[in-house]
């Protein structure tokens, strides 16, 4: 008997030895969907988050590596790693096509059996979050009952965020970026002095091509991360209205409330001063 497929010459017999399921642990992904109805939609649901999930811890191991790359003066890997979460939110992007083949009349059919579950809750989303800059404290409270959880997340937020890194770097360059030494668990306020930095930039590219090019990155990276928030709000219209959340949120209205929020400012104010 061969171990091999004679027409393509690839192995068939994998008794002894790590096959493609076994390297990425296949059984336990795909036994991972439990619907707790029996609404034919409940799975596409389940599929949808953890996938979602999945991409989210891509993109938590990419920006964590990403910040001590430029922490380290490491720009050129930094960028690369900025570039793939940019597009892992393009990814995340096109998912909520996918979820909002769901109708209304058959998300009901299974939401009752979410009971307070919600992506609200999300502590890979938080993650995300803070690490780029958001460090909205009062979201912290949802992950209490995890201590495990509420260690990572403090750590993220007892160092400096992606964009802190990144104004960090411009001051080592020479360039005054405002007030950097603060409470890094405090949320950032917009500072005239790093707008006044960026424009400098901009304003030469060729001089300071580098972090003409970070800045280029990470305004990609908030783009494409926009554009999950609004997906995001238009999905949950099309499917739930304005019911509330059934984590306890208020819906597409805090959902709405979260397109404001602007996770490097200064760097699209600066636009309306070039």
């Amino acid at each position: 008997m061969t171990d091999n497929d004679p027409a393509s010459g690839a192995r068939t017999d994998f008794s002894d030895a790590m096959s493609y399921g076994d390297y990425l642990r296949l059984d336990r992904i795909l036994d991972a969907q439990h619907p707790l109805s029996a609404a034919h939609d409940e799975m596409l649901f389940i599929i949808q988050h953890q996938t979602s999930e999945l991409w989210m811890k891509l993109a938590v191991h990419e920006l964590t590596s990403a910040v001590a790359a430029i922490r380290a003066d490491r720009l050129q890997p930094a960028f690369k790693m900025l570039a793939r979460v940019a597009r892992i939110f393009e990814q995340l992007n096109s998912a909520w096509d996918v979820l909002r083949t769901m109708t209304p009349s058959e998300y009901t059919e299974f939401r009752a059996s979410l009971g307070q579950s919600s992506g609200f809750q999300s502590w890979q989303y938080r993650a995300i979050e803070f690490l780029l800059g958001n460090r909205n404290m009062a979201t912290l409270s949802v992950h209490a009952h995890r201590a495990e959880v509420m260690a990572g997340l403090d750590a993220i937020l007892a160092a400096p965020s992606l964009y802190d890194e990144a104004l960090m770097l411009v001051a080592r360059r020479g360039i005054p970026a405002g007030e950097l030494a603060r409470d890094w668990r405090a949320q950032r306020p917009c500072d005239p002095a790093a707008i006044a930095a960026w424009r400098r930039i901009y304003e030469a590219p060729e001089k300071y091509w580098d972090l003409y090019e970070l800045a280029e990155k990470l305004v990609d990276l908030e783009d494409y991360f926009r554009r999950w928030r609004f997906n995001h709000v238009t999905t949950v219209e099309r499917i739930i209205g304005l019911k509330r959340g059934s984590g306890g949120t208020a819906g597409a209205a805090y959902l709405r409330k979260m397109l404001e929020v602007e996770l490097f400012p200064e760097l699209w104010r600066v636009r309306t001063e070039l």
